[in-house]
């Protein structure tokens, strides 16, 4: 058995049974081992962001890591972006990363880079696996370091010649670290908070707060005292649907976010982090929440926040009966043009029951939320580290990880073509994914940050690198040339029978919303 070998079957006795994967030279060893080991899933991605963001979304929906295997440095470099908002979520994710052997290292070989120096900022764990015999219990760690609370990037790289040479077998991976509980104290703050003065205080949520339970929760201790809840602008996973406890999140736009939060004295943190402002813009503030208010921190990523929340009912003596009665937005197929309603209305009626929807729509989706609040139940998944090219490869992964349930990513065009080879795999895997491209010639969000960092007014150069027109791209053509059925729609009633056969189809598909 050599280091390889030894691995993926640590990989696999450690419960890491899917690798999502673009290898190289280094890594032949490693691939050649999936022949010899039984249980080991392999996913091909064309690109790294691809490989990389499929992991973050099979962690959001499965709740235990992928592995990824990656080319060397550059390989490594090309999947960062989308391990930076894995990073952000809190995704827990086992990187194998390919080496020189080390006797080559030495050489300056092109390909030659500082692997660690790449992978820590990203990685909260990264080893070099020294010899062979090192590489099992190197995985073992690995594993437990990506199945941790909270949950972490770990990164393995793995010398040619320690994947070659003999090793001893395989390691033990130590026994999962369980979710802390939480700070009884914290929750007891909480409490106080509350009955002193609930209609001025926000829970702010986010993380395994915002399950079904945890939200059910929330609901009770909201009609109990009068607190406001809210999930942050962007959330890993959130439980939403008709039947659920629906909630409002901080508005991206300051403008907005001011307003809503300008009453609040108290804010308890449910995993949440205090509201800021995704950029720093000219006279306006970072930090959303008004002067004077009082931050409480109940949970951290770490702790368990549904049991805190449970504790925190029990205080208060909430009961689900608390729960005061939701509005929701009546739902009715649109007709005639396509606009941000009727386009977010027929979404809503078309998503199926235990659909996951990834939100990648920036611009064309911020009024999403009120009428899918009506949809089926479904979980919400979204950008967590601000990192284009997000939507995608997250969607491939959650639909590896739940291949029973659909997937519904909706994205810009812009978007889009960071990590359009994510429809290859898919076709590939047979994926339920339907994928929804809001095509509007131009990256609409700078359009409106031009206007926000106070630019001016944009001249033809400016507008230039805003607009992707000059060719205009044809997602119909480049889906169907990655193996994915597309068609491309421009009114809403055409968009309802798209939507309607694209979910009872069985494999991906893609709609291209002409706007």
């Amino acid at each position: 058995m050599n280091g390889a070998e030894s691995l993926v079957r640590t990989l696999v006795a450690g419960g890491v049974d899917v690798c999502f994967t673009n290898p190289g030279t280094s890594e032949m060893h490693f691939v050649a081992a999936l022949d010899r080991v039984e249980g080991m899933r392999c996913v091909l991605g064309l690109f790294e962001g691809v490989v990389t963001g499929a992991a973050d979304g099979y962690y959001r929906m499965k709740g235990t890591p992928a592995s990824t295997l990656l080319h060397l440095g550059p390989g490594l470099a090309n999947g960062l972006a989308n391990l930076h908002n894995a990073k952000k979520a809190n995704s827990g994710i086992v990187n194998i990363v390919g080496q020189h052997a080390t006797y080559h290292i030495g050489y300056n070989a092109p390909l030659t880079s500082d692997i660690e120096g790449l992978a820590r900022p990203m990685s909260s764990w990264v080893r070099t696996s020294p010899d062979a015999k090192s590489v099992a219990a190197d995985g073992a760690a690995a594993i437990a370091a990506a199945k941790s609370s909270p949950a972490q990037i770990a990164t393995l790289i793995l010398p040619a010649d320690t994947a070659w040479n003999e090793a001893d077998g395989i390691a033990q991976v130590p026994d999962d670290n369980q979710r802390a509980s939480y700070s009884a104290q914290a929750v007891d703050n909480a409490a106080k908070v509350l009955r002193n003065g609930g209609a001025s205080t926000l829970l702010l949520m986010t993380g395994s707060a915002l399950t079904e339970h945890g939200l059910a929760l929330a609901a009770q201790i909201a009609g109990k005292t009068g607190c406001k809840v809210m999930g942050q602008t962007y959330n890993p996973r959130m439980a939403r649907g008709k039947g659920r406890f629906s909630i409002d999140r901080i508005p991206y736009v300051i403008e907005q976010a001011l307003p809503i939060l300008k009453d609040f004295k108290n804010i308890v943190l449910v995993e949440a982090n205090d509201p800021v402002a995704f950029f720093a813009y000219p006279n306006k503030p970072s930090m959303l929440k008004p002067q004077g208010c009082e931050v409480h921190r109940m949970t951290t990523g770490a702790e368990n926040s549904v049991a805190a929340l449970e504790a925190l009912a029990g205080a208060l003596h909430a009961q689900p009966a608390d729960r005061q009665p939701q509005k929701t937005v009546e739902l009715a197929k649109p007709t005639g043009a396509l606009t941000h309603a009727s386009i977010a209305q027929a979404i809503a009626m078309a998503i199926p029951e235990n659909a996951i929807v990834v939100d990648e729509s920036v611009t064309t989706g911020r009024g999403f939320f009120p009428p899918t609040a009506a949809a089926a139940p479904h979980d919400w998944l979204q950008n967590m580290g601000g990192s284009i090219g997000f939507s995608t490869p997250v969607a491939t992964g959650a639909a590896v990880a739940c291949p029973d349930r659909k997937v519904i990513c909706v994205v810009g065009d812009g978007s889009a073509m960071y990590t359009l080879q994510s429809l290859w795999t898919q076709a590939r895997e047979g994926l339920n994914v339907v994928t929804i491209v809001f095509a509007n010639k131009i990256y609409q969000i700078l359009r409106g940050e031009f206007d926000g960092v106070g630019a001016g007014e944009p001249g033809q150069r400016a507008l230039d690198m805003l607009k992707i027109d000059r060719p205009d791209l044809d997602f119909v053509a480049l889906a169907k040339g990655m193996g994915v059925p597309a068609r491309a729609v421009a009114n809403a009633d055409d968009f309802n029978k798209a939507l309607a056969e694209a979910v009872a189809e069985p494999g991906p598909r893609l709609i291209e919303v002409q706007m």
